[in-house]
């Protein structure tokens, strides 16, 4: 074990944690937003859109991430739509993680007491009031495990990229490791590093976990 190879390879992994922390950062946001519409459509039964919706979840959440991300990157071109290898990262994580978001949503969703959903629709509540003062505020704090669970996932789905030559974490170990053939070295930088990005996640996660708990249930 040389520091010194690993001080010289810090710069490039330096630049690859921010990298991976941007895209992991951009697709957990977009997954949840998008898993989170994709959940009302389907809570609430819209006609064709929750049709199309579930049809969308079940072929992601069937199919792998490094399958997806071949079929942006060297698919695409072939109809005349070349997107660049970080962009085709962003779409392929965001909606993965749309596909599994939703279900952890629905959940949550489903968690909501039979009785309080009854009673908004006795008070005349409209579909948008009751997803408003019913559905969001009940369901999102249930989703919160699920949701906390798949943002790490979707963090430790970026490894993937490398396939398509984004130059994050895992593909710059594997560079390194070709041209230099310092596999300790690389990979204990290369673990590291995601635990630098996965452990506080973690931390934060399972104590916004707790504390919703506390507010919603008491315990």
């Amino acid at each position: 074990m040389s520091w010194q190879v690993i001080q010289q390879a810090l710069p490039l992994f330096r630049k690859a944690f921010v990298l991976t922390l941007e895209l992991s950062a951009i697709g957990v946001v977009l997954a949840t937003i998008l898993g989170l519409v994709i959940a009302l459509l389907r809570e609430y039964k819209v006609p064709v859109l929750s049709q199309i919706c579930a049809t969308f979840e079940e072929l992601l959440r069937n199919t792998p991430l490094l399958i997806q991300l071949f079929f942006l990157y060297y698919g695409f071109p072939s109809i005349g739509l070349k997107l660049s290898a970080q962009a085709c990262a962003i779409i392929g994580i965001s909606l993965l993680g749309a596909a599994y978001m939703s279900g952890a949503f629905r959940g949550g969703f489903s968690g909501i007491p039979t009785i309080q959903v009854e009673s908004a629709k006795a008070l005349g509540l409209s579909p948008l009031q009751m997803v408003r003062h019913v559905t969001l505020p009940q369901g999102l704090t249930r989703s919160v495990p699920a949701v906390a669970a798949n943002a790490i996932f979707l963090v430790k789905e970026t490894s993937v990229f490398t396939v398509i030559a984004v130059p994050e974490l895992t593909n710059t170990a594997r560079d390194l490791i070709g041209m230099y053939y310092r596999t300790d070295e690389y990979l204990l930088m290369l673990v590291v590093a995601y635990a630098i990005i996965l452990i506080p996640l973690s931390v934060v996660l399972t104590l916004l976990e707790r504390r919703v708990r506390r507010g919603t249930f008491g315990d």
